[in-house]
């Protein structure tokens, strides 16, 4: 089921890719890895002014000036190398539109806008350093007249709830890339013979600003037909009728859970499209031979944010007391300046404080926003941040008191765990609630003032309040140091996690002290 919500999905993706990829008339994908990486003769080198540089950047502003920063660094580097300029982007800037984090939505406007002048579009991290030598060196191994997905390779060691168990029987035999490393793909140098054609049919397909190219060529036209041989015959109508189909696809899973993971099925399409092929020089650690590099997702910006400053709101309920709590108490509680538990009925022996909602059995909503108006209140110590965690959430306070520090209180801040919902319908974003939701004093005054309310108390509080500040205009801020799930869901390097969610099938303080716990923490006031 969920392969099939991705790969509909694919379904446009994979002719979007086309936009960005290869010819009918020139040779097929899949070759063999050893076949993709010698050189061809008769290929022409690209240059720096080939390359389309994606830094995926954040409106928030602590993101937004450190991929600046890192876009200068890049053009400077470039013009000491003297073999021409990247276009270099900030993800955050090409739109207004909240979905566009998410990438495919904004490959049709990549595509059109650079899909002729460009033979490579690279997505990189705000913390990824690249080495643009070595990156021409390792692009032109690569033939941009075939389609190409270019990657450090990660796949998962077991069924993971974060892929919805996608490969289930053999877990390892599909791949995505580390986007800490970068990724990228190919782009077809369309000829100037088509150039026109194009145009006139691009500018006739027009989506939420975002315009459509056409591919030179696809593998299907339709679910379930065979592939075409050529675009020769009937290329105008042929195109304006896959831009009508892309316009007006939507794929079957509303939600955006792993990007990574997402965009790696939608390119593969169910085995019609590329794989992803393993890079050894985009790499995480520094080594030799290395096109990229990458620092921290848990940057030093001082030091880490006062424990009083940071007020803890833990959801309960009566049948969780004396199961879940426990482990909160054992493991990270000690580390907390301020907090309380917030449950249906008040317990002494934690203490809970009834919010007076009863308990649901599906979303939390009523609960939270009980507890946004009590952080609002001279019930509780006034504080700048406050963070909202289930009671099987697992959390290393001082390392997010670390990673505060870069950020503004006074600034409207949502941090967490990012997903989507619905954004190929310009939908929103919000922060996973068992990752732990984050916010500052200014935006729970927003969101107070605003109006905004739950439909009903059993709704999903994490998605309403995602909802509520998209329509405020505030950031959904994403740190992959959050996680909704266990540590064996993910495949990524977890040495800096913030926090893990659920109890199921671990010894969850075995996880705390192995994961999130620090031996050499200091105490501060």
């Amino acid at each position: 089921m969920a392969r099939r919500n991705a790969l509909q999905g694919g379904e446009a993706v994979a002719l979007l890719l086309l936009c960005l990829g290869a010819s009918a008339e020139e040779g097929p994908t899949g070759r063999a890895h050893a076949a993709q990486r010698q050189e061809d003769a008769s290929h022409a080198s690209i240059g720096l002014s080939d390359v389309v540089l994606v830094i995926q950047s954040q409106r928030n502003s602590f993101h937004a000036r450190r991929a600046g920063e890192r876009k200068v660094e890049i053009l400077q580097r470039a013009a000491e190398l003297g073999q021409g300029a990247p276009v270099v982007l900030l993800l955050h800037e090409l739109s207004t539109f909240e979905r566009d984090w998410s990438i495919l939505p904004l490959l049709p406007n990549l595509s059109a806008t650079y899909g002729l002048s460009a033979s490579w579009f690279f997505f990189l991290e705000e913390q990824t350093s690249i080495t643009l030598a070595k990156l021409l060196q390792v692009l032109n191994r690569y033939q941009v007249q075939e389609e190409w997905f270019l990657g450090k390779r990660l796949h998962d060691n077991e069924p993971s709830i974060i892929h919805h168990y996608a490969f289930s029987e053999d877990p390892g035999s599909f791949s995505y890339p580390d986007p800490a490393a970068g990724w990228a793909l190919s782009s077809l140098l369309l000829r100037r013979k088509h150039k026109q054609g194009f145009k006139g049919i691009a500018e006739k397909q027009t989506t939420q600003n975002h315009t459509f190219g056409c591919p030179m060529y696809i593998l299907r036209y339709e679910e379930g037909k065979s592939p075409l041989p050529s675009c020769r015959s009937s290329l105008t109508s042929m195109c304006f009728r896959l831009a009508e189909r892309i316009q007006h696809m939507q794929p079957k899973s509303d939600f955006t859970i792993d990007l990574k993971h997402e965009i790696a099925l939608y390119i593969w399409e169910d085995g019609n499209g590329p794989k992803l092929t393993a890079v050894p020089e985009f790499c995480t650690e520094t080594r030799e031979n290395c096109a990229t590099t990458f620092t921290t997702y848990l940057p030093h910006c001082g030091s880490p944010v006062s424990r009083k400053e940071v007020f803890v709101a833990v959801k309960t309920c009566k049948k969780f007391h004396s199961q879940r709590v426990p482990v909160v108490k054992a493991t990270w509680e000690k580390d907390a300046g301020f907090i309380e538990y917030y449950s249906d009925v008040a317990d002494a022996s934690i203490p809970t404080i009834a919010v007076g909602v009863p308990n649901t059995e599906r979303g939390h909503c009523g609960k939270t926003f009980a507890i946004l108006k009590r952080f609002l209140s001279n019930a509780v110590p006034k504080t700048d941040w406050l963070l909202v965690v289930d009671d099987d959430t697992l959390i290393s306070l001082p390392r997010l008191r670390r990673l505060l520090r870069c950020y503004d209180p006074k600034e409207a801040v949502s941090l967490g765990e990012r997903y989507g919902y619905s954004l190929h319908l310009n939908g929103y974003s919000y922060t996973t609630g068992g990752a732990g939701m984050v916010l500052s004093r200014a935006a729970v005054s927003l969101l107070a003032s605003s109006g905004c309310r739950c439909h009903d108390d059993d709704a999903p509080d994490d998605m309403v309040l995602g909802r509520c500040l998209t329509s405020l205009g505030v950031p959904i801020t994403h740190s992959p140091l959050f996680h909704q799930a266990r540590p064996q869901d993910y495949s990524e390097t977890l040495e800096q996690a913030v926090s893990f969610h659920k109890h199921w099938n671990i010894d969850p303080v075995t996880v705390y002290k192995l994961w999130l716990q620090d031996t050499h923490t200091r105490d501060e006031l």
